[in-house]
């Protein structure tokens, strides 16, 4: 029984195992094994295969290679923009050592110039030759642009300093010319100092009340206009430095004149000066209220002496002297006259000038200056004119009047050369700018403007 029982059971385990050695044997074969409880064939790991393989399809090739390209020409163009920024640097840096001269500088910039067109002809080799290949175009393309904007700052920089430099010779230019205003307004007042001052009538200073003739008071008359014509053109320069209309104060003065040229309106105001500084010439006192003078027999020497007295004095020194002289009484009524209180406001912003004229003191201005030199020659003049035996006497030119050659002189020639002969043509007088003078049978011509 037992010898059956183990016959029986041994062929049986064999073939149990025959069998499971068959099945792994098959599984083998097939590929087969459980994971996780799901099978995986060879099949689905061929499947996948393919798909990794699919991955690396020409397709994808094409569109790395697109981006590859596209990043290394980027990196290529900014490499180009820094280097050209480079260059404009290095060139900016040698135009900036040429002025001030600057060898070394000049030198070093050279260099850079040089070695920046170098790389750009580099550049331009490698465009020609399309080897855009970089190995890291992010990187290259970041540096590129910290070197453009290094290269633009340094630009910017030598800018500022050549900006810099152009301002301080702006200034030092300023400075030179200022310096040679000064010297010029310097001259010209010694010029004008000269030409009003008392020693142009140093000829007179000998001069002796028997010897007087015409000629001294020519002289003397010359000088008068001078001043006052100095004095006309200051006016006019503070009109215009304050805003007036010279147009309409012209009219104003002359209405109804038409002018030749408009620098012409300039006689206007000349004869505006005159007329008021001239004013009671004819009279011994000058038109001066409560102004006593000795007998006429003695005026002569009176008004001779105080021509000599005043003549080599400045009017300020003068004035200092003899606050109280007849010569100050004049200068004082005619400033008050002359210069309306209207003007003198719209002039200076203020009547200062004209309180202290009042007060009896002298203002420390130089408008006040050139009328007292002006007041001077007239108050001149006019001691001279009395010195005459009989005394010379003025006069002017009336309005509408016919042009002649033995009592006028005319300012402007355009008249003359428009004139065609014809009486209904003939020029006519305007206005009187300067008056003239009779001393005796001797005549000084008026000067007058013709339309």
């Amino acid at each position: 029984m037992d010898s059956v029982k183990r016959s029986a059971v041994t062929p049986s385990k064999s073939r149990l195992a025959r069998t499971f050695a068959k099945v792994l044997h098959i599984r083998a074969v097939t590929g087969i094994a459980p994971v996780d409880g799901i099978q995986k064939t060879k099949s689905q790991e061929k499947a996948k295969h393919d798909d990794m393989n699919n991955s690396e399809s020409p397709l994808f090739d094409v569109e790395d290679e697109k981006l590859r390209i596209r990043a290394a020409t980027e990196a290529f163009l900014a490499k180009l923009f820094a280097s050209i920024s480079a260059a404009k640097a290095a060139y900016a840096q040698l135009q900036f050592a040429q002025s001030p001269y600057d060898v070394d500088g000049i030198q070093s910039a050279d260099q850079m110039v040089v070695l920046e067109l170098k790389n750009l002809s580099e550049l331009k080799h490698s465009y020609l030759k399309k080897q855009f290949s970089e190995s890291s175009p992010e990187t290259t393309h970041i540096l590129a642009e910290l070197q453009e904007q290094k290269s633009l700052l340094k630009t910017y920089e030598i800018m500022g300093k050549k900006l810099d430099s152009q301002l301080k010779l702006k200034e030092s230019e300023i400075t030179f010319l200022r310096e040679k205003l000064d010297e010029a307004n310097k001259e010209n007042k010694l010029l004008e100092k000269r030409l009003n001052s008392s020693g142009s009538l140093s000829v007179l200073d000998n001069l002796h009340l028997s010897a007087l003739s015409s000629s001294h008071f020519t002289t003397v008359l010359r000088q008068a206009v001078k001043s006052i014509r100095s004095f006309v053109r200051l006016m006019i320069s503070e009109m215009e430095s304050a805003g007036w209309d010279l147009d309409a104060a012209a009219a104003s003065i002359e209405p109804g004149v038409v002018y030749w040229n408009a620098n012409h309106k300039g006689f206007a105001f000349e004869s505006f000066v005159c007329r008021d500084m001239f004013d009671g010439f004819n009279y011994s006192n000058f038109s001066l209220p409560n102004e006593s003078l000795p007998e006429q027999k003695t005026w002569q020497r009176l008004f001779f002496d105080r021509f000599m007295q005043l003549k080599s004095m400045k009017p300020k020194d003068y004035l200092a002297w003899k606050p109280k002289s007849t010569f100050a009484k004049f200068c004082r009524t005619k400033y008050l006259r002359l210069v309306h209180p209207k003007m003198e406001s719209s002039l200076f912003g203020n009547l200062n000038q004209r309180n202290l004229v009042n007060s009896g003191e002298y203002p420390e201005t130089t408008f006040f200056a050139t009328f007292s030199e002006m007041a001077k020659r007239v108050w001149l003049l006019h001691c001279l004119a009395f010195s005459f035996e009989p005394e010379a006497s003025i006069f002017q030119s009336s309005k509408r009047s016919r042009f002649s050659e033995v009592y006028m002189e005319s300012v402007n020639e355009e008249a003359f050369v428009s004139s065609d002969g014809s009486p209904e043509s003939e020029s006519r007088v305007g206005f009187t700018v300067v008056p003239g003078f009779k001393i005796g049978k001797t005549v000084l011509q008026c000067q007058v403007y013709l339309c």
